[in-house]
């Protein structure tokens, strides 16, 4: 098989790698430059994709196109691309309850064939290897992952039916996610209380939690614009399953704690306190 032309919706930081990690087994990896930061043609530049002005050049030219944006911006991004008749595989590959991904498939049908993506996992630099997750019809999901064969992200399938990929994405991140929001919330309180080196001693005896790298949580702090609506698409598929969403609501509120410090690697931990106390 000829090797497939990709486009990339929008290469942030884990949609750059991604798509840098396609170009091996791609005769091209495009994105679109129209509208986009400084930042992202810095990004995309130093993973190598190559600008193209217009989305419509970049449907034209692409046989698979990967959106990879904020989840709010899902269906917008979709609709627009359905608005073009694209016609080739489309990998949603957003933190978006599964509901969100049938109605995006529903939007590109009959034209394109979507294919749902869930990224668990770091960034694929320095050595990192995330699993991008797959479900959707069988013969567009072997096109991904052969796109993807031999690199930094592993693939695995999980069937046919599309919604499980973001299903497994969103069961992971409503556990990892929440886990570090309580981690913030119990070293908050512990430093309220002049105990946070006591509450240190004793995680420290307990390696396998969270509890024991309370320095993540200035990390946590800095990435809150992002996890924050990924745990409110989680809360949407647990009440969509009848379970109860109050619990991640409640840790995305946490999050919007955070909200003006977006990917900050300067952060401290007494920092991201202070805001957690003092919003």
């Amino acid at each position: 098989m000829d090797q497939p032309t990709v486009g990339i919706l929008h290469p942030g930081s884990m949609g750059a790698a991604v798509a840098a990690c396609a170009a091996g087994n791609a005769a091209d990896v495009l994105w679109c430059a129209a509208g986009r930061s400084s930042a992202t043609v810095e990004r995309a530049t130093r993973f190598g994709l190559t600008p193209v002005a217009e989305l419509a050049e970049l449907l034209n030219r692409s046989d698979v196109v990967i959106s990879l944006c904020p989840p709010a911006a899902a269906e917008a991004l979709a609709r627009e691309v359905a608005g073009h008749r694209f016609a080739g595989t489309y990998v949603e590959a957003n933190a978006i309850n599964p509901a969100r991904v049938q109605r995006i498939a529903a939007l590109l049908a009959p034209d394109a064939t979507v294919v749902d993506g869930g990224v668990i996992g770091s960034p694929p630099i320095g050595g990192k290897t995330p699993t991008l997750y797959l479900s959707g019809p069988h013969d567009a999901t072997e096109r991904i992952e052969a796109l993807f064969a031999n690199t930094a992200v592993r693939t695995m399938g999980l069937g046919a039916e599309v919604g499980k990929a973001s299903a497994l994405k969103l069961s992971y991140a409503s556990f990892q996610k929440t886990s570090r929001v309580l981690v913030a919330l119990a070293v908050g309180l512990a430093r309220e209380y002049g105990v946070d080196q006591a509450l240190s001693e004793v995680a420290s005896r307990r390696t396998a939690s969270y509890l024991s790298e309370p320095q993540y949580v200035a990390k946590t702090a800095a990435r809150a614009w992002r996890w924050g609506p990924e745990l409110e698409e989680a809360a949407d598929a647990l009440a969509a399953a009848g379970l109860p969403p109050e619990m991640l609501r409640a840790a995305a509120s946490t999050l919007a704690r955070w909200q003006d410090v977006k990917d900050d690697g300067a952060l401290t931990l007494t920092d991201a306190l202070d805001r957690l106390a003092q919003p």
